[in-house]
């Protein structure tokens, strides 16, 4: 135990000894309750490396750090914060700092919608509530600040939640976007989750998650591969059904081989369905009717 620790730690059992809770006045025992809280909010932030104990947003970082995938609730967060306004700095952690963390809220929203799910590495999203966080992965997006300025111009914007999800894709094509990017782009609507779902499995827009189509792709995190609209007779595919077919095809094009694993820029290729028997005449989107392939393949097959 550190010096300063030992010195709030002490300093807070003499005020809570000394406190007397027998006094009619209600307002003065409040009154010496205010130093107490001050002295254990000292006592948590006394607690971290020396170095980030100055700075709110450096000891909820170092302390997300040290927990990544697992569900942190608000009040131990507000303890090593120090602050009350803790949740601040959670969001510029997030928007301005790229750092890849959910709330509760969100990843209840994304989960409703198949976008995430629970995997041995990560714990039961089911018991979080919406005052809990987590950080998803501890990659760092070093491009979040100017993203963050493209949504909030997006957000601002006319138009529904879908079509801001949308135009805030299209800004970030290939480049993976966090559900909490989507949700506040969306002006925080409640539906964000199943709009994005939409324009997967209705408007043919290949929009990616770690468990559709890119599990490559860190929990919580949605890629739109590009900007071509899947033609109307290959939408509409059950994001069960689809999950499954990219499972058995082990993510990989039938027809040439290639996966996201052989990715580079100069060859932006991505997987999409194919209908063996064409939607338009009569084929089902059950998964013995559907195959993985890539764009280019995919192309070939419909000139054919």
């Amino acid at each position: 135990m550190s010096k300063a620790t030992e010195k709030y730690r002490s300093e807070l059992i003499s005020l809570l000894k000394n406190f007397n809770s027998s006094d009619s006045d209600l307002r003065k025992k409040v009154l010496d309750l205010v130093p107490v809280w001050d002295s254990l909010r000292a006592l948590g932030t006394s607690m971290l490396p020396h170095e980030i104990a100055r700075s709110a947003r450096k000891r909820l970082l170092y302390y997300f750090q040290q927990y990544p995938c697992t569900i942190l609730s608000r009040k131990e967060l507000a303890v090593v914060a120090g602050i009350d306004d803790w949740p601040r700095r959670v969001r510029e952690l997030r928007r301005e700092y790229g750092w890849n963390i959910a709330s509760g809220l969100t990843v209840r929203e994304m989960s409703e919608v198949g976008d995430l799910n629970h995997e041995a590495s990560l714990p039961d999203f089911s018991v979080m509530t919406p005052g809990d966080y987590i950080m998803l992965s501890a990659e760092q997006d070093r491009e979040a600040a100017h993203r963050w300025r493209v949504a909030n111009d997006i957000r601002k914007g006319p138009g529904g939640a879908k079509s801001k999800i949308l135009a805030f894709l299209l800004e970030n094509i290939a480049k993976p976007v966090s559900g909490e990017d989507l949700r506040y782009v969306s002006k925080d609507k409640s539906e964000w989750a199943r709009r994005t779902r939409q324009l997967r499995s209705e408007d043919g827009w290949q929009v990616c998650t770690h468990w559709n189509g890119r599990p490559d792709l860190p929990p919580g995190m949605y890629v739109l591969e590009s900007d071509r609209q899947l033609p109307a007779h290959d939408r509409k595919i059950d994001d069960k059904v689809r999950r499954a077919v990219f499972v058995r095809d082990n993510h990989t094009c039938q027809e040439c081989g290639w996966s996201h694993d052989k990715w580079n820029p100069s060859d932006p290729r991505h997987l999409e369905l194919h209908h063996i028997e064409h939607h338009v005449s009569g084929g089902t989107n059950d998964e013995g009717n559907l195959k993985t392939l890539c764009n280019v393949c995919h192309d070939n097959e419909h000139k054919k």
